[in-house]
């Protein structure tokens, strides 16, 4: 197979451009989180995945750090509470964050849960993008929200321009993927090899992964990237890294493609971002 040429990101925003994977670093804390930041980062990653809920900010800073790398050569993702969930609480949110980070811009910075019985994450937003046109974030985007949670923002004259949700085989929301396709909103894929793997071992992936001597894993990242989605998948293994990392230059045919999109269960999302939240 003649090599494949393409593109390892995408455009969220005029300019910025997120790598297509990045490493997950939840539920890593402290020396492990450092640890791993540093040695993915060292493996080739340049996009790091955190939130405040992670409780791990101020090692994954630690681990970028350490690597030697420059800041402005890594992207780095992170999300707020609902506590910040204001115009203003925005602005906290952030400066609390970059402090943990210690760093003073954020790549992207997510509304990690639209809580909506708080009523307020249109007003958070609209801090995201105060925050985006004063040129302290790159990029600002969403986690867990629903259409009508997107619609909402929609209505008020704001366009998000990614949204990061569950996606894996089992769980591939394909209606809330049409939805992001049609309204221009990238999708940012978490746990994007599932919670227990059990769809690893599928015929439609263990026979795609032996046809191109690739693994599982590298298999399902693939079904991400090819189709456009930000996979950030979390590994605090070198050997892991580097495969999840390499899953570019090579291409799932239609009918591989459309065989992994067939072990689609139906399943919801894990929680359920109308009821859960923090």
């Amino acid at each position: 197979m003649s090599e494949v040429l393409e593109s390892t990101t995408t455009e969220l925003a005029p300019g910025v451009h997120v790598p297509l994977i990045g490493l997950g670093t939840w539920p890593m804390v402290g020396e492990d989180a450092a640890d791993a930041v540093n040695r993915a980062i060292n493996n080739g990653y340049r996009h790091i995945d955190t939130a405040e809920n992670y409780g791990n900010e101020e090692a994954v800073g630690e681990g970028i750090r350490r690597s030697g790398i420059a800041r402005q050569d890594i992207f780095i993702t992170t999300k707020f509470n609902r506590d910040w969930h204001s115009r203003d609480g925005v602005g906290t949110a952030f400066e609390r964050s970059a402090a943990r980070l210690g760093v003073d811009y954020l790549d992207l910075f997510l509304v990690h849960w639209p809580n909506p019985v708080l009523g307020r994450f249109v007003e958070a937003c609209e801090g995201l993008q105060q925050l985006a046109d004063d040129g302290v974030i790159r990029a600002w985007g969403v986690s867990n929200f629903k259409p009508a949670h997107l619609l909402a923002v929609e209505r008020a004259g704001l366009t998000v321009p990614v949204n990061q949700v569950q996606v894996d085989p089992a769980h591939g929301q394909p209606e809330q993927l049409a939805f992001h396709r049609e309204h221009g909103i990238a999708t940012g894929a978490y746990s994007p090899l599932g919670r227990n793997g059990d769809f690893l071992a599928s015929p439609a992936i263990t026979g795609a992964a032996q046809e191109l001597a690739r693994t599982p894993g590298q298999i399902v990242l693939r079904w991400h990237v090819q189709q456009g989605r930000i996979a950030t998948p979390k590994s605090a293994s070198d050997t892991r890294q580097r495969q999840n990392l390499d899953v570019f230059g090579f291409e799932l045919t239609a009918d591989q493609l459309a065989a992994i999109n067939a072990l689609e269960t139906g399943a919801p999302p894990r929680l359920d971002s109308d009821t859960f939240g923090h």
